[in-house]
């Protein structure tokens, strides 16, 4: 197969600030999808600079630049953190100045209530989903993943024995290790045996391996083509790596995975705003609801502070100790009084 030029090493930037960013980027291995988004947010600051260099900012510029995402364009706080750890990044690592103290207008945090689905909704919803995007669909709400976790599942992250998964790389680049469950243990095993002839073919075609990590990729070296590195769920198709320029094949698109749950929640009829990531909520609430400690309920959905795995609790089937609401009470308690027993004592 003949070489295709990288375009990574094509897109070197235009500006010097911008491609002193690509470099610095580059140069800490972080992941195209990161590398798109940093690249982003320094553009839209370069502009908000304009006429002035990058070259020329300091803290008082980011600080300009991040209260306006708050005030003028009602940006999310997590938002609003992406662009600063981005334009942290810019001025430090790429164009080496110190921005000193950034005093800005923070974005309101808003604690959002997450949707979750019974678990007869659940049911209703997996039997809604065809092929491949139903098993998918099963281990997310089984395992407590998240969207990428899901998506970027290898081979040897599987460990039937043990019931285990592994999870590299989570969210705050963290591993942990989850529940696999064990009535999805035949259907893995099932989606192994149909990944292997396309791994056996994919080989014989020449493709290149599936995609590493850089510092995988350069100390393994061909690891990429070995079985155990295979994606647990790829894409139909090979495409363009726009990375490396390779022809190789990738994961599933999230994308796809997106409209294929959104799909099948139209079709079963449930009336809530359902994504993927509802999925993960519906584990973590059903597993507080059945007694789970909510500590052990934080490892295994890898939430740094138990405050964050708490949210679940507002929205459990019975919040807090059991307590029923004073309605509840008010008519099962209540004894009807005869029409006319007169006014009654205080």
């Amino acid at each position: 197969m003949p070489s295709i030029p990288p375009p990574a090493a094509q897109d070197l930037g235009g500006a010097d600030w911008e491609r002193d960013l690509i470099g610095a980027l580059r140069k800490k291995g972080f992941l195209w999808r990161t590398e798109t988004t940093y690249r982003q947010w320094a553009d839209r600051f370069a502009q908000h600079l304009n006429p002035r260099s990058p070259y020329a900012a300091d803290g008082s510029d980011v600080a300009s630049f991040l209260s306006k995402l708050a005030i003028e364009q009602r940006a999310s706080a997590s938002t609003q953190k992406q662009a600063l750890n981005a334009l942290m990044f810019l001025l430090k690592e790429a164009l080496h100045r110190d921005p000193g103290e950034i005093d800005f207008h923070r974005a309101f945090a808003r604690r959002r209530v997450p949707t979750v689905l019974t678990r007869d909704e659940c049911q209703r919803l997996f039997t809604q989903i065809p092929g491949t995007s139903r098993l998918m669909a099963e281990l997310m709400y089984g395992a407590g993943l998240r969207l990428m976790e899901l998506l970027r599942l290898r081979v040897h992250h599987l460990d039937l024995d043990r019931g285990q998964l592994k999870v590299f790389a989570g969210k705050g680049d963290k591993d942990r290790i989850t529940v696999l469950p064990e009535s999805l243990k035949p259907k893995l095993i099932e989606q192994l045996e149909r990944l292997a002839p396309l791994f056996r073919a994919d080989r014989e075609a020449g493709l290149p391996g599936v995609w590493l990590p850089e510092g995988l990729d350069r100390k393994y070296g061909r690891a990429g083509e070995q079985w155990e590195w295979q994606w647990l769920f790829p894409s139909r198709e090979t495409a363009i790596d726009p990375a490396s320029g390779q022809r190789r094949r990738h994961h599933v698109l999230d994308g796809t995975f997106q409209n294929a749950i959104r799909a099948a929640a139209r079709s079963a009829g449930i009336a809530k705003r359902v994504t993927p990531h509802v999925l993960r909520h519906s584990f973590a609430t059903h597993l507080l609801e059945s007694g789970v400690d909510i500590r052990t309920v934080q490892d295994l959905l890898g939430h740094e502070s138990v405050e964050t795995t708490q949210i679940y609790t507002h929205v459990m089937q019975k919040p807090g100790l059991g307590v029923r609401s004073p309605f509840d009470l008010l008519k099962t308690e209540s004894t009807p009084r005869p029409p006319n027993a007169g006014p009654q004592r205080p």
